[in-house]
């Protein structure tokens, strides 16, 4: 069984047992966290009615917050000697799926 859940602006595919890197999550290590699910997977079985998946919880554990890989951002304009450079990192959050729970 496995579910695709809204996290962090993207949508993820997820299965129990799981680890998830995700936008960054207000939540201290150790504390668990809830995710929409958009669809379900059991088996033959697909899952797509939002009555029904009002009800389904998909529940996560987080592990820690982690920075992304720097993207380096540069600009730059021919013979007017404008140049620019920035880098950014962003926050992230790995989690660890625990439960789907609200599946028939």
């Amino acid at each position: 069984m496995y579910a695709i859940v809204k996290a962090g602006g993207r949508q993820e595919k997820v299965a129990v047992g799981d680890t998830v890197t995700v936008d960054r999550i207000d939540g201290a290590a150790g504390s668990t966290v809830t995710f929409s699910a958009v669809l379900v997977v059991d088996g033959a079985t697909v899952t797509t009615d939002p009555k029904v998946l009002s009800g389904v919880k998909v529940t996560a554990e987080v592990l820690d917050e982690t920075k992304g890989k720097k993207i380096h951002i540069l600009r730059y304009k021919n013979k007017t000697g404008y140049r620019r450079r920035q880098g950014f990192r962003s926050q992230n959050t790995r989690v660890k799926i625990t439960a789907i729970n609200g599946v028939k």
